[in-house]
């Protein structure tokens, strides 16, 4: 068996068209674009690299991208002043805060503090509460984008042995609600987990975010199987791979995201989402 590509660039480039629609109906009813402020504090380059792509992608879309570039030595109390101000500001959407923060900021707090309905990445612990009653409001990006990914296989997702390897707040925790949503069987694995390749195998569905290339053995994956990689780790070589040994994977699965081009430019497409969803509804 040789596994389909599920191409995320172009799933993506499919949802950002649908979300250039929206806002220019929007637009033409009379009311504003979306805006979404964006804060970056310090200079982590992989974290300017990220930002740039999502003021792109907000560019692209028609979304107002505001950015707030803070330097490395930010209070916690000046970062939640600037939290408070954007979440009385009837004129912004939504709220981004670029992970990771430096090391004396505590990040947790600032995220809660992000009002839900403004919340595009869908960290606070009330939309992620909602998503684990079943009632979902503003989801986290990744995870919400990985079910689009699946929803382009046209596989019925009900009753689908689902493996997540990883149990991050950011994917893991909120993957596993969402697949359990989807009406899958779900187990999701860590670093405290026995027979993690036990598991891999009897998975009709695999999604993996850990970021250690190549953790998930390609001969471990189950004939057929659906291959989500969310990882995504630069080589001293330069090259960029996922969390799953590609090639032998792609050898045995039915479905694969590239690493690049699966799972990243679907984030970003969703938080376009997120955004004109948050702008809809705060109106």
């Amino acid at each position: 068996m040789s596994a389909k590509t599920i191409d995320g660039k172009q799933i993506a480039a499919d949802v950002r068209r649908k979300v250039a629609e929206g806002i220019q109906q929007r637009i033409a009813s009379g009311k504003a674009a979306p805006c979404l402020a964006v804060i970056l504090v310090g200079v982590d380059p992989a974290s300017q690299v990220y930002v740039r792509n999502k003021k792109n992608a907000c560019k692209e879309v028609g979304i107002d991208s505001r950015s707030y570039d803070l330097p490395d030595d930010t209070t916690q109390q000046q970062l939640e002043e600037l939290v408070d101000e954007l979440n009385a500001d009837p004129s912004v959407h939504g709220i981004l805060l670029q992970l990771p923060l430096p090391a004396h900021l505590n990040g947790d707090e600032i995220l809660e503090r992000i009002r839900p309905d403004k919340d595009v990445d869908g960290f606070h612990a009330f939309n992620l509460g909602r998503l684990a009653q079943r009632m979902p409001v503003l989801r986290p990006c990744t995870p919400k984008g990985v079910m689009t990914l699946l929803a382009s296989t046209g596989i019925d997702l009900h009753g689908q042995e689902a493996v997540v390897v990883g149990a991050s707040n950011i994917v893991g925790r909120p993957m596993s609600l969402e697949l359990l949503l989807a009406g899958c069987t779900v187990t999701t694995t860590h670093r405290f987990t026995r027979d993690l390749p036990g598991h891999v195998n009897r998975a009709d569905i695999v999604v993996v975010g850990v970021g250690i290339p190549g953790l998930v053995k390609g001969e471990w994956i189950k004939e057929g199987a659906i291959v989500i990689d969310v990882g995504i780790n630069r080589l001293d070589d330069g090259r960029l791979v996922g969390d799953v040994e590609y090639d032998i994977a792609a050898e045995r699965a039915g479905w694969i995201t590239p690493v690049p081009g699966g799972v990243g430019p679907m984030t970003v497409a969703t938080l376009m989402e997120n955004t004109l969803e948050a702008a809809e509804k705060l109106d």
